[in-house]
C-alpha cells in the first residue's frame, strides 16, 4: 500500500516523498526497490515525457556528451527491451522522418516503438550480425547495449557475468559496424573494467567511461563509450 501524502502552499497542492506501508507479501529487498522507484524524480519524469523507462536518461546524457546519434544514423539497440534507448536514438537520428534506421534486438517481445523495427532474436545466433545488417540496409554506425546479465546475489560472480556479457557485445559490434562507428555499453566498476578499455581501444580510435547524472549514486554502473571503430581486417587499407 502507498501513501503520497502532499503540502499546501499558496493553495496548490505539493507532491511529498511517497511512503511505502510494508506489505507482508514483499521481500524487504523488494520494499526497498519500489520506495526508490516511486522516490526517483527520473521515474516521474520519464512517465511525464513518455520514455519506456528511466534509462532513456542516460543515453540522452551521454549523446548530448559524445554526439554519436546522428540523423541519418543505422543504430542497433541490443538487449533493448522495454525499449527506452530505441526511443531516444529513433529521435535524435530522425528515423520517423525517413533520416536513419534503428533495430532493436530481445530476445523478449516488446511493444511497437514509431520508427524501430524489431527482431526478436539472439544476437549470439551465428547468422544474426547478416540478419541484422540485411534489415538495416548495411553496416550499423552507433552500436547500443544497456543489457545487465541476470545477477546472482555473489559480487565476484556477478561482475564476471557482466563483463562476459559485454565482451559478447563487443565482439558483435565488431562484425557490423562500419568503419568509424561507434559502441556504448553498460559496464560496472569492479576491477576489470580497465582491461576492456584496452580491449576497445585496439579496435576504436577514443575509449571514454561515462556515469549519466541519470545513473543512481549508489550504482557501481557506468557506460563505456568507443567511437572511432578501425574497421575488420578486411575494412582496413593496405
Amino acid at each position: 500500500m502507498i501513501d503520497k501524502p502532499e503540502a499546501r502552499k499558496g493553495g496548490e497542492a505539493r507532491p511529498l516523498k511517497v511512503r511505502l506501508k510494508k506489505a507482508r507479501s514483499l521481500s524487504s529487498s523488494s520494499q526497498k526497490w519500489l520506495q526508490r522507484q516511486l522516490n526517483d524524480p527520473y521515474v516521474a519524469r520519464a512517465k511525464r515525457e513518455g520514455w519506456r523507462s528511466r534509462a532513456a536518461f542516460k543515453l540522452i546524457e551521454i549523446d548530448d556528451k559524445m554526439k554519436l546519434l546522428k540523423p541519418g544514423a543505422r543504430v542497433v539497440d541490443l538487449g533493448a527491451a522495454p525499449g527506452g534507448w530505441s526511443q531516444v536514438a529513433a529521435k535524435r537520428i530522425r528515423a520517423e522522418e525517413g533520416g536513419g534506421h534503428v533495430v532493436a534486438i530481445d530476445l523478449l517481445e516488446i511493444d511497437p516503438v514509431p520508427g524501430v523495427d524489431f527482431a526478436q532474436m539472439d544476437f549470439l545466433k551465428d547468422d544474426a550480425p547478416d540478419r541484422l545488417k540485411a534489415m538495416l540496409g548495411g553496416e550499423a554506425d552507433v552500436v547500443l547495449s544497456d543489457m545487465a546479465a541476470n545477477t546472482t546475489g555473489h559480487r565476484a560472480t556477478d561482475h564476471l557475468r557482466i563483463v562476459g556479457l559485454v565482451e559478447l557485445a563487443i565482439d558483435f559490434a565488431r562484425q557490423v559496424l562500419a568503419p568509424g562507428g561507434s559502441f556504448v555499453a553498460k559496464v560496472f566498476q569492479g576491477g576489470t573494467e580497465s582491461s576492456l578499455l584496452a580491449e576497445l581501444k585496439r579496435d576504436f580510435t577514443v575509449v571514454k567511461h561515462v556515469k549519466p547524472q541519470a545513473s543512481r549514486a549508489d550504482s557501481a554502473e557506468l557506460y563505456v563509450v568507443a567511437s572511432g571503430f578501425r574497421g575488420r581486417g578486411e575494412d582496413q587499407p593496405d
